[in-house]
């Protein structure tokens, strides 16, 4: 008896998914496997071994760009093989360069993510007819044989900002070993900052409805999961797309009010976003990391205008003060873009003296990147690639002595902290950990990942803390002596 081919293909079927880029990337990349896993395919930890290979790209630096490419050709190298699929925001962005690159059977943009498992089901093995038009409008979808074979590719993208789809799935892997997934809630951006060509890519800003939310912490609570993070492109501005309008400080009332999740963490927020209200609900509720991540970009007045940022220096520094005041522990951790067309020595040593008088704990630093389209890809004065990469130097070197005095801060505290899955050729002697405050520490002796410990902090090597684990009940004894309560004023 003649199997059946369709049921044959689906059994065999093997895929991988290779991911760049930010939390919202792999966010659309775990979507992108609970859709394919569902239809019956098979993951695999390698490229090398699968039939087909999805590429999810970023596009937020060139130097994001070079990374892709070099992977794509990469992969292609070690499995000819296997039919590679671009996507992401590169892929929206740019196709026709991804399609140019050997190997690639589709690119798929931002704007038609959703179908690309359609895609892979529907494959005939029949090589593409010459001349045919390589874009693909999505009306075609089902009105024509699809061919995936090496070339030429195609292309399948179109409008982001026709887009009202969210793809919803937690990021099980990446930072903490499948032990803090992450759940983007938001995708998509309505500002338009003169550097960020994200909008562009990810379309206009919309919300994941609050009971599907819920529904996937639930889910993950049930799971064992007891910390989860919170993403989005612009998570202030969650909710303000649906109807009726949700506010994004209700929506994480209702998760601590009606989920049972132990610690909720909050990816990062913009400044004006972070309202005493939110702070105050920080203070408040001890299952939400103490952690903020703020955005600063620059500290000069006249730098921020010209990224078309909505606050000054003034405006984030109240913030810093707000959440000082009230939780006196916490991180603040801040993105910084060196060497903007235009900017002086006198707005660099600004974003510095800035950054050397508030408490931040950690800095994310980025040399400016020209990206097509936006604003500031059309200015004229861009500074010399030495003068950037100097500047770069500077920040990250003052946000190391920060990160570095902060950890010093932390010696003789009890942290409750969460273990974490250990990496393969880490010491035995150990077990890594996460703070609320977003502190790695290392923990004496072998514990179980997803582990709460209350951890002394004995030291301090390299980049980690060091600390050893009270027993339960001396830990409830002496956490209330070792952690800085909150400000009244806080609290009324």
């Amino acid at each position: 008896m003649r199997p059946n081919t369709a049921f044959v293909f689906l059994l065999m079927t093997t895929f991988h998914i290779q991911q760049f880029g930010c939390r919202a990337t792999h966010a659309d990349g775990a979507a992108l496997e609970r859709q394919l896993l569902s239809r019956g395919y098979t993951a695999t930890a390698e490229a090398n071994a699968a039939d087909f290979v999805v590429v999810n790209t970023c596009t937020v630096t060139s130097a994001a760009d070079a990374q892709a490419r070099d992977a794509i050709r990469k992969i292609h190298a070690q499995n000819p093989g296997a039919r590679l699929i671009v996507t992401g925001c590169y892929a929206q962005r740019a196709p026709e360069d991804l399609a140019a690159l050997p190997g690639v059977s589709w690119v798929v943009g931002n704007s038609h993510k959703p179908q690309i498992p359609g895609l892979i089901g529907a494959f005939p093995q029949s090589p593409a007819s010459p001349g045919v038009q390589n874009f693909f409008p999505a009306a075609r979808l089902h009105a024509e044989s699809l061919s995936l074979s090496p070339a030429p590719a195609k292309i399948l993208t179109g409008d982001i900002f026709e887009q009202t789809t969210l793809l919803v799935a937690p990021v099980l892997g990446g930072e903490g070993n499948h032990t803090r997934p992450t759940l983007k809630i938001q995708d998509g951006c309505n500002s338009r900052c003169s550097y960020c060509v994200i909008p562009f890519v990810r379309g206009k800003s919309r919300s994941l409805p609050a009971e599907v939310v819920l529904q996937e912490i639930q889910r993950l609570t049930a799971a064992g999961f007891r910390e989860i993070v919170l993403s989005g492109i612009n998570l202030g501005t969650y909710g303000r797309d649906l109807s009726p309008r949700v506010e994004f400080l209700d929506l994480v009332r209702r998760i601590l009010d009606e989920t049972s999740v132990e610690r909720l963490r909050i990816s990062s927020i913009e400044p004006l976003d972070v309202t005493r209200d939110l702070v105050e609900l920080f203070t408040s509720a001890d299952r939400i990391a103490q952690h903020f991540h703020m955005p600063l970009q620059s500290a000069s007045d006249r730098i921020l205008a010209a990224m078309h940022r909505w606050y000054r220096a003034e405006h984030y520094a109240r913030r810093v003060e707000l959440i000082r005041e009230c939780l006196p522990q916490a991180a603040v951790g801040a993105d910084v873009i060196a060497g903007f067309p235009g900017e002086t020595e006198a707005d660099h040593a600004a974003t510095l003296a800035f950054i050397e008088r508030f408490p931040f704990t950690y800095l994310h630093v980025f040399s400016f990147s020209k990206r097509h389209g936006t604003h500031a890809a059309k200015l004229s004065n861009e500074l010399p690639v030495a003068v950037i990469k100097r500047r770069a130097r500077e920040l990250r070197a003052l946000g190391d002595s920060k990160a570095a005095a902060f950890r010093q801060s932390q010696i003789g505290r009890t942290l409750r902290v969460l273990t974490l899955r250990p990496d393969e050729d880490a010491a035995a002697d150990f077990t890594p950990a996460l703070s609320s405050n977003f502190l790695r520490v290392r923990v004496s002796g072998n514990w179980p990942a997803n582990t709460w410990l209350d951890a002394a902090i004995t030291g301090e090597e390299g980049n980690y803390l060091l600390g050893k684990s009270y027993d339960s009940f001396y830990a409830k004894s002496v956490r209330g002596l070792c952690e800085t309560s909150a400000h009244s004023a806080c609290l009324e």
